[in-house]
């Protein structure tokens, strides 16, 4: 793929289910068209984002890892398979597998992830049921550059919500995609737009070191 500085930046967005974020990144390239979408590849071949994907004109590619031998072995056929579309980043949006560490330094600040709190609180799962445990008051959205750390990466932005009584885990997780969706689009875009950077494992945002992470207004 051969690009020029005017070239909306060309993404890679990976998934493994609904593709909610997915389609919050389509509906904002329709509009904007900072970046294109170039593939969408899942490693679930019944991941319902594939069609949405599909409805949109964007390429879809299924590599299913019960199909290797070990996660290094996935992933060296999932880096080819990548690499194949040339992505200025690549957009984890739902994709249920933790990297090697090759497959990281690989695209070592060039991948993004969101994740479903404010990081660094409630790393892994079951992020909306803990913060109703604690009685957190804030709870949310975190973007954040990957690194070899599972939910440790610099984080760039992140989108609270408010936590009511009445919430329960469903009502808490549908109040975090709300914000995932705003948020998402908007780093990816300041990426394309080259204000977002990661340089020595520091963010730079609009070429200024940050010192503390972007929060955005939902």
């Amino acid at each position: 793929m051969t690009t020029n500085s005017n070239s909306p930046l060309a993404i890679v967005v990976l998934i493994s289910g609904k593709g909610s974020n997915l389609q919050a990144l389509i509906d904002h390239q329709q509009q904007f068209g900072d970046f294109q979408i170039v593939a969408v590849i899942s490693n679930r071949g019944d991941a319902a984002g594939l069609h949405k994907a599909q409805q949109a004109g964007i390429a879809t590619r299924v590599l299913d890892h019960k199909l290797f031998n070990s996660r290094d072995e996935y992933d060296q056929a999932l880096i080819q398979l990548i690499d194949d579309f040339n992505p200025g980043l690549v957009v984890l949006a739902g994709f249920m597998r933790i990297f090697s560490a090759a497959f990281v330094q690989h695209y070592a600040a060039r991948m993004l992830n969101i994740h479903p709190s404010l990081l660094p609180a409630y790393r892994g799962l079951n992020t909306h049921q803990r913060a109703l445990d604690d009685k957190a008051r804030e709870h949310g959205a975190s973007v954040h550059f990957v690194t070899e750390e599972l939910d440790g990466g610099p984080v760039v932005a992140q989108a609270k919500v408010l936590l009511d009584k009445k919430d329960n885990a469903k009502s808490l997780a549908n109040k975090v995609h709300s914000a995932e969706h705003q948020l998402y689009p908007l780093c990816v875009q300041w990426f394309a737009q080259k204000r977002l950077h990661l340089i020595n494992g520091q963010v730079f945002f609009d070429g200024q070191a940050l010192q503390q992470v972007l929060s955005i207004e939902t």
